[in-house]
Parts: C-alpha cells; structure tokens; sequence
C-alpha cells in the first residue's frame, strides 16, 4: 500500500455556529463560532462544525476534524474519560504489536474468514502504528474478512449502564485501484455471538448505512463519508435502555435505535468487530479500512448524554438547533445572556430520537447561550 505524504486532516472552518456550551454537567462553557475559527470542545457540546452537501453523492457529508480538535480530543479524553476503562489499544510496538505480520493472533485479536489484515506505521501522520483491514484478496471462497478483540468480560457489569466504543478511522482508496469498491462495517457482538447491530461504510456510493437485527436491511442515514477524511467515530450503547446512537467526528449519524430488536436476547457486549465485506464475491476492491485508538469505556450516568446541534441562524434572526437524545426520555431546551441566568425554553419527550427546534426569541437579543439537559418526567 503506497501512501502519499501529504497530510490527512482535513481542516473544517466553523460557519453556522454562533454560541452553544455542554449539554453535560460541570461547569458551563462557551463558544462564539464566527468565520474562520475553529474549536475543541467536549461530546457534551454536540456537533462543533456546519453538515455540508456532498456534491458528489447527493445527502449531507460529514465535516473533517479540525486539526486542534484532533489533538484536543486526544490529550483531553480518549483514554482519561470519566468511567471505566474497559479496553484501549494504539497498535504500538510497545504493547507488542509486530507491523511485519497479520493482526490475526496479535495480542488476542481473532479473525474470521481470509484477506488482509495487518498494521502499517504513520499512515496516520503523528499517530505511529494503525490496523488494517482489506487491500489484498480473500480466497475465492470468502466474501467477508472480519476481525475482533473479545473484550476482558462482557459489558456492562451490574449497575452500569452505557458502553463507549470510539476509533479514528478512514477507508481508503489507492490511487489508481482497480476501480472495484467494497463494503466495511463495525458490527456489535453479544457474549452469545449474536450480531447486535452494524454501521456500514459502502465504499460503492460512499454512503453511511446502518442495520439492525431485524429483516430490514441495511437502512440509509443521509450521510456519506470521504476517503480523504480521518474520522473519529464514537458509538453509545445504552444497555439497560437498550438503544444506541453514533456520532462521526461529533455529528449524530444514527439517531436513537434499539441495540436488539429480539425478545430473549443477551443485552451485553463482547466484541466490537471490523468487517471487510466485498461487494462482488471473487472481485475484490483495493480499497482498506485503517483504525487506530480503538478504545471502549463505561461511562458514567445511566443515560446517553444529549448532545446540541446548532443549525444556524434563520434569515429572520430566529435560530435553529436540534437535541438529539435516548428515544422515550424528555429534553429541556435552556438559554441564558450571560451564562448565569437561565431560561427554560421548551420540552419535549423524545419519540424518534430527535427534536427540531426553533428559537423566536432570538432576534430580540445580541447574543445567546443554549444547553440541552435531560429532565424527569
């Protein structure tokens, strides 16, 4: 796999933001987010960049990280989140990680049908050695290639509730390929082997697809991904609830959805897997899924935080937002002028997982501050 060496982050400049702070407890924070400038701020804050259309494929593209907001995310909670550590590989040497073989049989990693698999170093600039899955062919036979790390125990214990699994991720195409693109996805495994739930990837149409295990299929988001883009992906999994939701680099991809459609199935997890699936079974695709900071945490609370979305300010002055949060549970809207005194705004139970809402006070104020809580009912 030859790499170019220009750098991978896209740079996202912030334009619809105008002042949001964390959805989250602890202290309040703010942001003003005008023109050219950029911030990193916790998942409580919700998204902190403006969807953009693809005009490639038509539906919403989701924005690159900032370059602060990677180092930011990285030095500020990967790995030192509040909760429970769980399971957390870079794929460095120093945790006995060898680039010279498969990751197949590396420190515990399991794979289940044939392809490449293995680690590369720096294809992430700064980020030392990642995994791989895809680029050379599987046996004729097979069509999937996947790979997994069962955790130490199944998750949750008793009394916790929310799981966090969070990658940096990218799939791939080398330059000029074979022109054949093929599918990866994260799938979610029970302690019994069930297959939960899965977002794909389809490299195909670069769309971002996710699928329950139900008859439906693989259902739409609306959004697509780049392959020039490294993307964070934060997955919740609220197993007492049972619902989850993702996020792409901060932007809610799948709204509320349930980890399980199945009476008497085992609500817990097991392995968090990543799949090359090939789109034509004996034609593979060049492409590749690279991964790195593959890390899962139990976090605290009983529920998933709500996150804040900041649409933009309307042409008449009144501004949009959108809380997205566990399907069942109420939401509270809150805005301040000076982070001090704070107005309840609206409140909504949540029955699809998300609320579109407008704010007519706004054009009555220079500036305003908004958090999203989650409320008793």
């Amino acid at each position: 796999m030859d790499r170019p060496d220009e750098p991978r982050y896209g740079i996202h400049f912030l334009n619809k933001i105008r002042w949001m702070i964390p959805s989250g407890t602890g202290d309040p924070q703010s942001v003003e987010a005008n023109g050219n400038h950029a911030g990193a701020y916790p998942r409580e804050a919700g998204i902190f960049g403006d969807r953009q259309r693809s005009a490639r494929f038509g539906g919403l593209m989701v924005p690159a990280l900032a370059a602060l907001t990677v180092l930011t995310l990285l030095a500020g909670g990967m790995r030192a989140a509040e909760g429970r550590l769980v399971f957390y590989t870079g794929f460095e040497a120093s945790e006995g990680y060898n680039s010279c073989c498969e990751l197949r049989g590396q420190q515990g990693w399991i794979a289940e049908g044939s392809g490449g698999n293995g680690l590369v170093t720096n294809f992430f600039a700064g980020f030392g050695q990642q995994a791989f899955i895809g680029y050379t062919p599987p046996a004729p036979k097979d069509r999937t290639l996947s790979l997994w790390r069962p955790l130490p125990e199944p998750v949750p214990r008793p009394g916790e509730s929310v799981v966090k699994f969070s990658v940096l991720m990218q799939v791939e195409d080398p330059w000029p390929g074979n022109g054949k693109y093929d599918d990866f996805y994260w799938s979610a495994y029970n302690s019994d082997g069930q297959r939960l739930f899965s977002i794909d990837f389809d490299n195909w149409s670069a769309e971002i697809l996710y699928d329950l295990d139900d008859p439906a299929g693989y259902q739409p988001t609306g959004f697509t991904f780049s392959n020039t883009v490294i993307y964070w992906l934060d997955v919740f999994m609220n197993f007492r609830r049972n619902t989850w939701m993702a996020m792409l680099n901060g932007v809610v991809v799948v709204d509320s959805q349930p980890i399980t459609t199945k009476p008497n199935v085992r609500l817990n997890l097991s392995d968090m897997d990543a799949v090359w699936a090939v789109r034509l079974q004996g034609s593979p695709g060049e492409n590749y899924l690279l991964f790195d900071e593959y890390t899962l945490t139990i976090e605290p609370g009983e529920t998933i935080p709500p996150v804040l979305e900041l649409v933009g300010r309307r042409p008449g002055g009144q501004f949009e937002l959108i809380v997205h949060g566990e399907r069942g549970l109420t939401y509270a809207i809150d805005v301040s002028e000076d982070l001090v005194t704070w107005e309840t705004l609206a409140t909504r139970r949540l029955d699809d997982g998300f609320w579109q809402f407008l704010d007519s006070t706004a054009p009555n104020y220079p500036r305003s501050f908004y958090r999203a809580r989650e409320v008793a009912e």
